[in-house]
């Protein structure tokens, strides 16, 4: 393991670890895979898709861990209308501000990310609308919603 890759992972559970800490919740072993699982996807995931792939993790308790990481903001739910809610690190967590391409075929959630430029005229033209009405924009996300290559490809 290198050591920016070290220093990512150690600021990683350290957030991860005072957010849990200031609701009075300890950070588990069972919540520790649970980030770390999340962090090598990379991607918004189904619970089940989360589990698959990780040994140790039980379904049961991937529920009750990813409802407290969610609600201390260390976990994102991400709507994609799909059958199964899928879930990501937050992105001030994950350090990253990226976006979503939702497929309303298969569900399946990717996330992109667009130059700095574009993200400043993106941000510029929100905050404008979010001022038009009267109301303070924190943070945006965009979601593209059609369809994913493979559905594209197998229709």
């Amino acid at each position: 393991m290198s050591v920016p890759h070290q220093h990512d992972d150690d600021r990683l559970h350290g957030e991860v670890s005072g957010r849990l800490r200031e609701a009075d919740q300890r950070y588990t072993s069972g919540r520790r895979r649970l980030v770390e699982r999340l962090a090598e996807v990379g991607r918004p995931v189904t619970i089940p898709e989360l589990v698959d792939g990780a040994a140790g993790l039980a379904l049961s308790s991937a529920y009750r861990n990813l409802s407290v990481l969610e609600q201390v903001g260390v976990v994102s739910r991400v709507h994609s209308g799909a059958e199964h809610a899928r879930f990501e690190l937050a992105e001030d967590v994950a350090g990253d501000h990226h976006h979503h391409l939702i497929c309303e075929s298969c569900g399946r959630v990717d996330d992109f990310t667009v130059v700095a430029s574009v993200e400043r005229k993106i941000g510029e033209a929100l905050d404008r609308v979010a001022a038009d009405h009267g109301f303070v924009a924190t943070s945006h996300c965009l979601d593209l919603i059609g369809t994913c290559q493979d559905c594209a490809a197998s229709s």
